[in-house]
C-alpha cells in the first residue's frame, strides 16, 4: 500500500467516527481555516506573485478576498442549510412525516488548476468541509509556490486524516485518480476533465467538472460602446487572460466596429499604459509551454493592437486580432491568454446562430440596450452563466451557483450550491404505527381498487 492509499484509508477511518458530521465540528473547522489564511496572507500574495506575477491588489481581489467572502457566507448560513427539510406527505402515506436530510459523501478529492491556484483550491474545499466530508486537495504543480503555502496552511489548520494536501505533478494525479473516492471535484481543461470522468466511472464516483471553452462577448449596436470596451478589457486581461470565464472572442455588430475598436485601444492604454512591460501589476504567462502556444496564435492572426512580448518575463501585451475569422487557429481552441480575436456580424440572428453552432460555453457576455434582444438571446442560447453589460462578475458572489453546461462542465458551486454539491440528500418517511391502513395489503379486490384510485 503506497502513501496515497494509506492516507485515504486513514481518512475513511476518521470519517466513520462521524465527528465531521457534527455541525459544531464543521463550523470550528471553517473558523480554523480562516484563521490560518489570515496568518499567511502576506505569504499567499508572495506565492501568487512568484507563480503568476500577480500584484497584491489583484491577488486579494480575485483570490484571497473571495475566499474570505465564501467562508463568511457559508458559516452564516450553514446551520439553516443543515436542518431537516419537512416535506408534505401524500394522503396515501397517512399518517406519516416526510423529510429530507443532508449527509456528506465521505472522502472527496479536489483537483485545482494553476490560473487561480489559491481560490480554486479553497472555495470547493470550504463547501466540502461545510458538508461534513474528509478531503484531499491536489493543487496544480504549475503553481508550485502557491501549492507549497496551501500545504502549510492546511497542515496548520487540520490533521491529515481530516484534510490533506498532495503536492506533485502528473504522477501524483495519476495515482489519485486510480483510487476510489466518494466524490471528485475537478477544475481544469476539457481533455483532463474527460480523463477524470473516465477514471471516476470505474468506481461509479460522482463528479463536478468545472471546465472552460470559448466564451463569447456580443457587442450589439445599441450598446454603450465606451463602457462595453472598458468592461471587456477588464474581464479579458485580468490575470493576463488566464481566466476560465474570460471573454474568448468578440462578436461586434458591423455598423459600430470602428468606433468600438477605438474605445478598445483607448482602454488598453489607459488601464495598462503605453508600455505594458513597465507595468509592475501586469501578470505573466504561467510557463514557457503556454507562452509559446500563445505566440503561435498571434503569428497566425491579423494583429491590430499589441502583439509584442518579452520572453525573459513570459509576458505578452494585450493583443487584439482583427479581422478574425471562424477558421483562424485562434478560434479553434480556448485562448486562455491576453489575445482577443474580434469578428463582426450583420444581424442579431447571425450572432446568435454563430454561438449556437458551437459547443456550449462556460460564460456569455452581451452588451446591449435592446431589451427584446436580451430576452431573445437569454432564451435561445445555452451557457454556464454570464452577464449583460459587464464581464466575469457573475462568479464573484456566494449567492449564486457557478458552473458549466455541456462541454464547459457539469455541476456547480459557490455558497449553498457548494454545500449541496458535496452532500447527498436522503429522502425519509417516518410512518406512524398507531394506524395501519389495510388497502395496500393482499387480498385485493374491486373495492380496494376503487379506494386505491381515490388515494392516488
Amino acid at each position: 500500500m503506497n502513501e496515497i492509499e494509506e492516507l485515504i484509508k486513514r481518512q475513511r477511518s476518521f470519517y466513520r467516527k462521524s465527528r465531521t458530521k457534527s455541525l459544531g465540528f464543521r463550523l470550528k473547522a471553517l473558523g480554523r481555516l480562516e484563521t490560518a489564511v489570515r496568518m499567511h496572507e502576506e505569504s499567499i500574495e508572495t506565492a501568487l506573485q512568484k507563480d503568476l506575477g500577480k500584484s497584491g491588489f489583484e491577488s486579494y481581489m480575485t483570490e484571497v478576498g473571495m475566499v474570505y467572502s465564501e467562508l463568511r457566507y457559508i458559516r452564516r448560513h450553514l446551520r439553516l442549510w443543515n436542518m431537516d427539510h419537512e416535506i408534505l406527505s401524500p394522503l396515501a402515506q397517512f399518517p406519516s412525516r416526510s423529510f429530507v436530510r443532508s449527509e456528506p459523501y465521505g472522502v472527496v478529492l479536489i483537483m485545482a488548476p494553476w490560473n487561480y491556484p489559491f481560490m480554486l483550491s479553497l472555495e470547493p474545499l470550504i463547501g466540502a468541509i461545510a458538508a461534513g466530508n474528509c478531503c484531499i486537495v491536489k493543487p496544480s504543480a504549475y503553481a508550485p509556490h502557491t501549492s507549497s503555502i496551501l500545504s502549510v496552511i492546511l497542515k496548520e489548520a487540520f490533521p491529515e486524516q481530516y484534510v490533506a494536501v498532495i503536492e506533485g505533478g502528473r504522477k501524483e494525479n495519476t495515482e489519485l485518480l486510480e483510487q476510489r473516492f466518494d466524490y471528485i471535484f475537478f477544475t481544469g481543461g476539457v481533455d483532463v476533465g474527460k480523463l477524470v470522468m473516465e477514471k471516476a466511472a470505474a468506481h461509479l464516483t460522482p463528479v463536478t467538472l468545472e471546465l472552460g471553452g470559448k466564451s463569447p462577448c456580443i457587442v450589439e449596436k445599441s450598446a454603450d460602446l465606451n463602457m462595453a470596451a472598458k468592461r471587456l478589457i477588464f474581464g479579458k486581461f485580468l490575470n493576463s487572460g488566464q481566466t476560465c470565464v474570460a471573454p474568448d472572442y468578440v462578436l461586434v455588430q458591423e455598423s459600430v466596429k470602428e468606433k468600438f475598436l477605438i474605445y478598445v485601444k483607448k482602454w488598453i492604454v489607459r488601464m495598462f499604459g503605453e508600455d505594458i512591460f513597465q507595468n509592475a501589476d501586469y501578470p505573466r504567462i504561467i510557463n514557457e509551454k503556454h507562452f509559446k502556444r500563445l505566440l503561435n496564435l498571434i503569428e497566425d492572426g491579423n494583429v491590430l493592437i499589441g502583439g509584442r512580448y518579452q520572453e525573459e518575463t513570459l509576458q505578452i501585451e494585450p493583443t487584439i486580432l482583427y479581422p478574425a475569422d471562424s477558421k483562424d487557429p485562434v478560434m479553434q481552441e480556448e485562448v486562455f491568454g491576453p489575445i482577443l480575436p474580434v469578428l463582426t456580424f450583420a444581424s442579431a440572428e447571425e450572432a446568435i446562430q454563430f454561438v449556437a453552432d458551437r459547443e456550449k460555453p462556460l460564460a456569455l457576455y452581451l452588451f446591449t440596450q435592446n431589451r427584446q434582444l436580451e430576452k431573445k438571446l437569454l432564451r435561445e442560447l445555452s451557457f454556464g452563466g454570464g452577464c449583460v453589460n459587464d464581464t466575469i462578475i457573475h462568479l464573484a458572489t456566494s449567492r449564486m451557483g457557478f458552473g458549466g453546461v455541456g462541454s464547459s462542465g457539469m455541476g456547480s458551486y459557490h455558497g449553498k450550491k457548494s454545500y449541496e454539491t458535496f452532500t447527498h440528500q436522503k429522502s425519509i418517511v417516518k410512518k406512524s404505527t398507531l394506524i395501519d391502513l389495510p388497502i395496500r395489503y393482499q387480498p385485493y379486490g374491486s373495492e380496494k381498487k376503487r379506494l386505491l384510485k381515490f388515494f392516488l
